[in-house]
């Protein structure tokens, strides 16, 4: 009785894209206790209120996958420019809505955020005022119109939507908002008291989600002021609390690493401007990523990651063994 619904989407899926696919592989990853999707990046041009193909292929795979929870590293839509006005960024989220958040909603599913620089930028002028303050204003009334559409378990909700930690399925997350390259020092005493909490050091594993990434990765962004400052003091900050991952965006690639025994996630980007890597000969790729978490084998979790052109899985021995950035060198996690 489960061939026939099977059977039928794959060949949906086979006649949407134009490709044969290995349903076994592309539909089937070895699930885990824990099942968490991650989109990124999804946005287009400056103002625009459409998505690329492959984010509606992403959303309407995502509900085959049936995970615990979906997280987005950010840049749902494509502000950052002083040029837009009010009505436009409210059409780009109402856009947002309507294609991705919507969608998402009728499945059920759980949804997590952290906000990208083309969301919300924390960029501040000489005068210590936010340079996107429109943005930020209207990305932060979007989300408390929205908070209760997340089906999230909140722990502190007081700075969201820019800076919030939910718990979920005995993960502590913690969102911090890293949409430009510096974390302020109000912030910072929040996530220290917030990673030493007892819910954060009693759950089974605990997870920070933030758009720019520690180190660079992508040509063009390996650069200061495209990763998070202070590298050295936040990567000691995280692992110091038992942080075992960071999923971040912005840099347009994926690759799955480590560095001093802290998982690093670059999620790829979903939407437009695909980068590649800084080293290797890995492509251009518009990707998503499945993870699987298993507790009694942590060994065993892993990444499923799929080029959204192709619904080819992406094999980790075609990325580079490790990437040697401007700030540091950071492994490839297999």
């Amino acid at each position: 009785m489960k061939v026939i619904p099977l059977f039928v989407f794959t060949c949906i899926i086979c006649l949407i894209t134009g490709f044969i696919v290995n349903s076994a592989e592309l539909f089937n990853p070895p699930r885990g206790d824990v099942r968490i999707v991650v989109i990124s990046d999804l946005n287009s041009a400056y103002g625009s209120t459409s998505y690329e193909p492959e984010v509606a292929k992403a959303i309407e795979l995502i509900s085959f996958w049936r995970p615990d929870l979906v997280v987005c590293a950010g840049d749902m839509i494509a502000a950052q420019s002083l040029q837009l006005t009010s009505n436009q960024i409210t059409a780009m989220w109402s856009a947002f809505d309507q294609q991705v958040a919507k969608p998402l909603r009728d499945y059920g599913y759980s949804f997590a955020f952290t906000l990208g620089n083309h969301d919300a930028s924390s960029a501040k002028n000489a005068q210590g005022e936010y340079t996107f303050s429109q943005d930020r204003a209207i990305a932060a009334e979007y989300w408390t119109n929205s908070v209760d559409n997340l089906k999230l378990d909140f722990l502190d909700s007081t700075r969201f939507p820019f800076d919030y930690t939910f718990q979920h399925q005995g993960i502590f997350f913690l969102v911090w908002d890293a949409s430009s390259h510096l974390i302020s020092p109000e912030q910072l005493v929040w996530i220290e008291e917030s990673l030493a909490s007892k819910s954060a050091q009693n759950a089974k594993m605990r997870i920070v989600i933030g758009h720019l990434p520690l180190y660079g990765v992508s040509v063009g962004r390996d650069r200061p002021g495209e990763v998070l400052a202070n590298t050295a003091y936040l990567q000691n900050l995280l692992t110091r609390y038992g942080v075992q991952l960071y999923i971040s965006g912005h840099h347009h690639a994926y690759y799955p690493a480590y560095q001093g025994g802290l998982g690093l996630l670059n999620a790829g980007v979903l939407g437009q401007g695909a980068k590649p890597l800084i080293s290797g000969d890995f492509p251009p790729t518009q990707t998503v990523t499945v993870i699987d978490l298993h507790w009694q084998s942590p060994e065993l979790n892993s990444y499923t990651t799929y080029d959204m052109r192709t619904l080819e899985l992406i094999d980790p021995e075609q990325l580079p063994p490790f990437l040697d950035s401007h700030n540091g060198r950071i492994w490839r996690q297999d």
